[in-house]
């Protein structure tokens, strides 16, 4: 799954590299993650606000195909819809299964698979040097995630550990 997140810049952040997003009426930075069906980020691009979702994924997606092949089908928002799907078909060979929310719909509705990315962005967003951005540079402002993602794992890796029982020895 792929999607963005924009996030209020703090005053330390440059502004060449920062902008306002019009959409969330937000003065900052856009986050653009990629996860598996898990939820687990697989790729993250930080990019000021006012950048497009479609310019994003046409740097992050590559990147992320090189590291992981077998990298086949993407779920995104409509914020992707457009020549991107047959960009990521023609150039990297990966389907983008756009998940549209019905019109007839009113209110909030829980899409399929959209939903996990959005849980991915919750459970960062409880690091809280996420809830803003306050780094200088975009790559460590992406490695920050990184690291809060890694923390995250490792977290729930020694709890299922502490969870089984102790082998038992033979005598």
């Amino acid at each position: 799954m792929v999607d963005s997140q924009s996030v209020k810049a703090d005053t330390t952040v440059a502004h060449a590299t920062r902008g306002f997003d019009a959409g969330k009426k937000i003065n900052g930075r856009k986050r653009h993650l990629l996860t598996d069906t898990l939820g687990l980020v697989l790729a993250v691009l930080v990019t000021p606000a006012p950048t497009t979702d479609r310019d994003a994924a046409r740097l992050l997606l590559p990147t992320a195909k090189n590291h992981f092949r077998r990298l086949a089908r993407i779920w995104a928002d409509g914020g992707y819809t457009g020549h991107l799907t047959d960009w990521t078909d023609q150039h990297l060979g990966v389907v983008l299964d756009i998940v549209r929310r019905s019109d007839d719909v009113q209110g909030f509705q829980v899409l399929p698979r959209r939903w996990v990315v959005e849980r991915s962005f919750a459970w960062l967003l409880r690091s809280r040097r996420l809830v803003r951005d306050y780094e200088r540079r975009p790559d460590t402002s992406e490695s920050v995630v990184l690291w809060s993602m890694t923390m995250l794992m490792s977290r729930r890796l020694a709890a299922r550990h502490q969870q089984r029982p102790a082998a038992t020895l033979p005598a």
